[in-house]
């Protein structure tokens, strides 16, 4: 018997996944170049080399109380879409639809063209004519001039091919995204072992004087923001529910194991930057990976640093595209998108038209180059879904106590009211921080209103 399933009509997503697929989509989606740039960041807020590591590994049980809350829902709701169904079954369908309005637009819309533009700008380093520096055309818009540079046509191609490895079937878009997974782990810990085995270039003071110009908690604050946001992508696996073969077993399993694999990276990777770099010399420096490995390894170092960077920058591509196209396909299912969303390809199983509106969407934000503007102004709203998700598992536990959870999270209710309380601590954080884009963010979201209740209303009703 094969070991893929499909629904009962034999028309929908085949279940092919199986748990090993799940840690790999989960590491995927978190590892992308943020930990090569964030720890400077950190850096200039908090200048101590103990606070610092400590801020990684907490940042990793923050996550951890994430995943294991996100594992619960995915086990009452083995669906496509993860946060999209989890919202609409908690809050009712408008709260899943403006996630995935939000989701398409711009937080995965605008993450993968992001994502796209940063691995141009790496393959420059290694072809010139990818540069981002290198203008390959202008075009005339009336309102203004579009140049489009090398980096830009280097990400465009990266999600043209990735969309099309994904749209000819699960297994072809998984194995490629397992294959790159496994070479993004496996460069990082290789810097990770040959960085902690070579002569320090530095030697850190874990427990010394802080000194920074912010307080000690105020600067552990701003530091814990780049934190979160460098793990970003751990809950990537719920959308894959509906293709899991045993998603109330291996959904668990992929969404923890992933997010530990991840935490020990994370910490390693940083222990290795403070034997190479004094703090000040991290907090000075635009590209701490390379700035690492150019110290203890030498210009050679730097280079395979910057190759590390490309191949984890193509699998975030790869992987934002698998998981990303699974929440507008049942939204549309649902009659709150695009009908035409709703595809699933006779041949092929794959949410094939979703994948290919997604594909162009990120194509022409990546060539517009408004794309991070857009990835601002959203960061107050992807926090708040965030917060809004960990809650319903407090709601459905209330509302439908008798439903069958195949997975109970730890800890309840406590360790999911710590992954809300740090959510909500992030949405303050970022109000205060930021309120002219939080508030545009907020626009951006409730825009759809006007195309949530267009699509409700000619959506086809269900008999009786």
């Amino acid at each position: 018997m094969s070991s893929a399933r499909h629904d009962a009509s034999g028309s929908g997503l085949l279940r092919t996944l199986g748990a090993w697929d799940g840690v790999l989509i989960t590491v995927g989606s978190i590892l992308g170049t943020g930990i090569f740039i964030t720890t400077a960041d950190m850096a200039r807020a908090m200048p101590h080399a103990g606070l610092l590591v400590l801020a990684w590994i907490l940042g990793g049980l923050v996550t951890l109380t994430g995943a294991l809350t996100y594992a619960e829902l995915g086990g009452l709701f083995p669906r496509a879409g993860g946060q999209y169904q989890f919202l609409k079954e908690a809050y009712g369908p408008l709260s899943g639809f403006l996630f995935g309005w939000s989701a398409f637009l711009v937080i995965d819309g605008g993450g993968i063209a992001t994502i796209a533009v940063g691995f141009g700008e790496y393959l420059g380093a290694f072809l010139p004519f990818f540069s981002t520096q290198h203008v390959l055309f202008t075009l005339p818009l009336g309102f203004r001039e579009l140049a489009v540079n090398g980096g830009q046509m280097a990400g465009v191609l990266a999600i043209v091919f990735l969309t099309g490895v994904n749209y000819v079937g699960l297994r072809e878009g998984a194995a490629l995204q397992n294959a790159v997974t496994l070479a993004k782990i496996g460069s990082l810990l290789m810097l990770a072992v040959l960085g902690l085995c070579v002569p320090a270039q530095a030697h850190p003071h874990y427990f010394g004087a802080f000194s920074g110009s912010l307080g000690p908690l105020s600067a552990f604050g701003v530091a814990m923001i780049g934190v979160l946001w460098t793990y970003d992508g751990w809950y990537a696996t719920t959308n894959m529910a509906g293709e899991m073969r045993r998603p109330e077993r291996d959904l668990p399993r992929a969404l923890v194991a992933g997010t530990l694999i991840v935490t020990v990276l994370y910490t390693a990777i940083n222990v290795v930057y403070m034997r190479a770099l004094p703090v000040a010399a991290m907090a000075s420096s635009g590209r701490i990976g390379e700035a690492a490995a150019n110290a203890l390894f030498g210009p050679l170092g730097g280079r395979l640093l910057t190759a590390a960077v490309l191949v984890s920058s193509f699998g975030c591509i790869s992987a934002t595209i698998l998981f990303a196209a699974r929440i507008y396909q049942p939204m549309a299912e649902d009659g709150s998108f695009f009908p035409a969303l709703a595809r699933i390809h006779p041949r092929y199983r794959t949410p094939s038209t979703s994948l290919l509106a997604q594909g162009l969407w990120a194509s022409l934000l990546t060539l517009s180059g408004s794309y991070e503007q857009l990835y601002t102004y959203v960061t107050f709203a992807v926090v708040l879904f965030h917060a809004a998700t960990g809650a319903a598992v407090l709601i459905l536990r209330r509302t439908r106590p008798d439903a069958p959870r195949p997975y109970r999270v730890p800890g309840y209710p406590w360790l999911p009211l710590l992954f809300v309380g740090s959510s909500l601590m992030m949405v303050a954080n970022t109000l205060l921080e930021k309120p002219v884009e939080s508030l545009i963010g907020l626009g951006i979201v409730l825009c759809g209103l006007p195309a949530y209740f267009f699509w409700r209303r000619r959506a086809p009703r269900a008999p009786g």
